[in-house]
């Protein structure tokens, strides 16, 4: 998947269905002498939902076709028969996908696949004149006309949904890092930006232990602010339940390197901070002595080497307990 092809925030225009209206209709058979009122009620509008899939990874669907609108229902019938109510219109979403109004107010979050939320209901369909009889008005000349839909722009915005964000500058070696955790296999490069989408990936631990990782792309200095395209993803991390910090040994200054992720994301959304995390020190067999007297002092510190496989499965068992998967981290 490309940068281009990977869309996380669409604007789209949708338009639920008009009820159908209710008839003005007399019963008229023979040998019936005044039969009576007997028009039906119109049927509903259609609404419009969105229904999670877990196939989809993207709103890249949405981004050429933004207007949605939903059937109307059918005008009433003799005999009090009902109209048709229209069809309900269905759009699939990633899981993770949250709706707004134009407002920024949630009309509904789709966190499950095949979970279907209602995002506008359909108008009303109108009642016929057979419920407007009375002992005064016998032969009622109204029928109600059905109530119109409902018209609004809607935002999608999706937040891909992680147990663990991995979070670095740009060639910190966290598609390397994601890449021997898991079976996923993102592009591996030694310049910036390889990762241009959130990738994910399903790490295994013993027995039926597991969660899942979301490599979000490389934070710059004042990627909160639009700097590089850090500010696009930052969102991602609102989901996740811990963050796993990933610097490489190379940095002369691993701690400068942390309070720099830590500050963006607190400019971006302070309670970000008030996640768990762990810090991982990735190409550890490069580090050396005299700078480990110069790393964060107040987080959980892990040493890994992609390359020779050390330390996985420490930061497995680590990820695993700060999950709550494991009740004693040992």
């Amino acid at each position: 998947m490309t940068f281009e092809s990977f869309i996380d925030k669409v604007n789209i225009f949708c338009r639920s269905g008009d009820g159908g209206n209710g008839i003005v209709h007399f019963r008229r058979e023979k040998f019936v002498y005044k039969g009576g009122p007997d028009g039906g009620d119109g049927g509903d509008g259609g609404s419009i939902f969105l229904r999670g899939d877990s196939n989809l990874g993207t709103l890249l669907h949405f981004r050429y076709n933004k207007n949605y609108k939903a059937k109307n229902g059918l005008t009433g019938k003799r005999s009090r028969k009902r109209g048709a109510s229209g069809k309900k219109l269905i759009l699939n979403v990633p899981i993770g996908t949250i709706a707004r109004d134009q407002q920024g107010n949630i009309l509904c979050e789709i966190m499950h696949n095949k979970q279907e939320s209602l995002v506008l209901p359909g108008g009303k369909g109108g009642l016929g004149n057979w419920h407007f009889r009375n002992s005064v008005k016998r032969t009622p000349l109204y029928a109600q006309p059905g109530l119109q839909g409902v018209e609004l722009w809607i935002t999608l915005e999706l937040k891909i949904l992680a147990d663990v964000g991995l979070i670095g500058l740009p060639n910190a070696g966290k598609s390397t890092l994601l890449s021997v955790l898991t079976s996923a296999k993102p592009k591996i490069g030694n310049y910036a930006f390889t990762t241009i989408t959130p990738k994910l990936g399903y790490v295994k631990y013993k027995e039926e232990k597991s969660f899942i990782i979301s490599d979000i792309p490389g934070i710059l200095k004042g990627a909160s602010k639009g700097k590089g395209i850090g500010l696009r993803f930052l969102r991602h991390i609102e989901r996740n339940v811990v963050l796993l910090f990933l610097i490489s040994a190379e940095e002369k200054n691993i701690l400068y390197i942390y309070k720099i992720l830590l500050q963006e994301l607190s400019y971006y959304k302070y309670n970000l901070l008030e996640k768990d995390r762990l810090l991982a020190i990735s190409k550890y067999d490069l580090i050396e002595e005299n700078m480990k007297n110069n790393l964060p002092y107040n987080i959980e510190i892990l040493c890994v080497s992609s390359h020779y496989l050390k330390g996985l499965n420490y930061l497995k068992k680590a990820l695993c307990y700060k999950l709550k998967i494991l009740k004693v981290c040992g």
